[in-house]
Formats: structure tokens, sequence, C-alpha cells
């Protein structure tokens, strides 16, 4: 009998992604699961166990990892820095979804456990600095992460060291940085910089305007991590026994967001007027993933340069933009 993987937060665009690539793999049997109704997945598997369940209940929990293996958790409620700013209640409350997988997989007896944690968790006075050094996994401590959305992480990875030590449930965390990529959220307030710089590039270049805006001035500082190279990360820090700590996940290649804008000008061949919006949200002025100990640990490099990731996020919001299917992927 193949053994269950169970990836929650399916539907959406990190999770969706890591079922298209377990999909490829026929030793084991998928199940996905979202609180989105089917037809609102980004990207939809009929090969798969799909199941819409409400994680933050702990009966759907107990549900959903039934029988399973392993369950790699990437459900939240979250979004770009302009949702999380402004929805801390929200982003705390799926503090109830990691507890509750947790609770369930112990009672199932789950093999492996995998959270999705957040550059958020990190100590906010080390970011002060848009020129910040890469951020190392001990600078998590002295404890002040982003409010709401990076508390409620850094909580989870406690509970998931926890459960590895009261319980035994072998439990990876990664803390991704800024991932990004096609087939996710590029419009409506959840989506984050380097969807939403496209999606205004194009905007600016179909409607003649020839003007962006920029939240803050631009010049504060972040790494972006390529889709692909994420989930094959993620793979291999929850096959890994080495990893037994929470771990970056993130690309080192530092830039600013006007340099961001920069790299999708350039693609689009457009040069626009920039406007800066020193009110809108920006988050901390420099983060930058340090990934020493990932590559000494499981040998994981990005191997997406942000030029080449970039090329392919804005081919796909392109054509999105200029069609009038919705903005799901359907994949039989």
């Amino acid at each position: 009998m193949k053994k269950t993987i169970v990836v929650c937060g399916a539907g959406g665009f990190i999770g969706g992604h890591l079922v298209s690539k377990l999909m490829q793999e026929s030793n084991f049997s998928v199940r996905a699961v979202d609180q989105k109704p089917f037809e609102q997945w980004y990207q939809k598997f009929d090969q798969a166990e799909n199941m819409v369940l409400d994680l933050q209940d702990m009966e759907s929990c107990k549900k959903a990892v039934e029988g399973a293996s392993e369950v790699y958790n990437l459900a939240a409620d979250m979004g770009g820095m302009g949702f999380i700013e402004n929805n801390k209640a929200l982003c705390m409350l799926s503090v109830l979804i990691n507890t509750h997988l947790l609770m369930g997989s112990k009672e199932s007896g789950v093999e492996r456990f995998f959270f999705a944690s957040s550059a958020c968790v990190y100590n906010h006075d080390k970011q002060t600095d848009p020129s910040v050094t890469g951020l190392k996994e001990a600078d998590a401590y002295p404890a002040m992460p982003e409010d709401g959305y990076g508390w409620e992480k850094l909580f989870s990875e406690r509970m998931c060291r926890h459960f590895n030590e009261d319980f035994g449930i072998t439990a990876r965390v990664a803390r991704f940085h800024n991932v990004y990529g096609p087939n996710g959220t590029f419009d409506g307030g959840r989506e984050k910089a380097p969807a939403a710089i496209c999606r205004k590039v194009i905007q600016a270049k179909m409607s003649g305007e020839n003007e962006i805006e920029i939240w803050g001035d631009g010049n504060q500082t972040r790494s972006f991590m390529y889709i692909d190279d994420c989930v094959k990360g993620t793979q291999a820090i929850m096959n890994s026994d080495d990893v037994v700590f929470p771990i970056n996940l993130g690309s080192e290649e530092k830039v600013s967001i006007n340099e961001l804008v920069d790299v999708v000008e350039k693609i689009a061949g457009v040069t626009l007027k920039r406007n800066y919006n020193l009110s809108a949200p920006k988050g901390v002025n420099g983060r930058n993933s340090e990934n020493t100990l990932i590559r000494d640990t499981i040998g994981w490099d990005p191997s997406i340069s942000l030029l080449a990731g970039m090329e392919k996020t804005y081919s796909w919001i392109y054509d999105q933009m200029n069609s009038s299917a919705p903005s799901v992927v359907n994949i039989a």
C-alpha cells in the first residue's frame, strides 16, 4: 500500500507547486487540502485526493491527516506586506492551523511534519539598515519578530520543536524568504512585491501612463527565491535526517525594491516614472538570507537567478492580464 503525503494549503501558491512536484513521483499518494472552494485553487490535480476543509478546526485537521505518513503545512491566512500589516489578528489565528495539525498528526501517527515558517520571525532590530548582512538562524532571538504574522510563525516553530521533543514527531521547519513565481496571487491585496511590481509595470505599459507607484522610498532591500528552488529545498529539508532546527530557505541575492523595478522594466522594455508612496506599508528596511547552515547541512543553494525567475513570473502575469480566463491553472 502506498504511503500518503498530505499538503495543507494546496490551493495556494507554494502548496500548489509542491503538489505539482509530488504528483510527478509515483511511489506515494498525495492528499491536497485547502479551505478555498476547489474551483479557486491556483493549480488543480484530479489525480490527487482533494479535500476542502477549514484547517483552523480540530476535527477537520484530524480528517486531513488521517492515515498519512507525512504532512506539509503550508496553510496560513497571509499575504504581502500590505495585508500582514493591516490584518494582524487574522494572521495570528493561523496558529490554530499548525497547532491542530500537530495534534491530529500525533493522534494519527504521522512520521514527518513540515512547517513553513518565515523570515518575518527575525529580530526587528537586526533589519533597520538596507545594507543588512544576511540573517542567520540564531538572529531570531532575542525575540522581536514582525508583529502579528511573525509572532505566529515563531510560536508555531516552538510548537513543532516541542511536539518533536515530547511526542517523537519528526518535525522540520524552514524559514521562507520571499517566494515568488507563476501561478500565484498578483492582485487583490495579498500579492507580494515581485508579483505586484510585475502587475504595475504591465498596467503602466498597457495603459500608456508610463508611471508606477512604489511603496516606501524604494531603498528597502530583500532577497527573493523562485518557486522551483523553494519546492526543491522544502522537500530536501523534509527528507533530511540532519535538519533538526529551523533553517533559512532563501536567496542571498539582495536587491532594493528600486532595483527590482529595474529588473521588471528591463524585461518589459520600458522606463517608467516612479511615484513613491511614503505612507504605504513597506516592512523592515533590510532583509536577506544567510545560507551557510543549509549549504553545509544538505548542500542546497538556489539555482535560478532573480532575472531568470522574474522573466518567467512576468510572462505568466502578462498572459493572465491579457486573458479573460480566471487566474487559476487547471491540470487534469
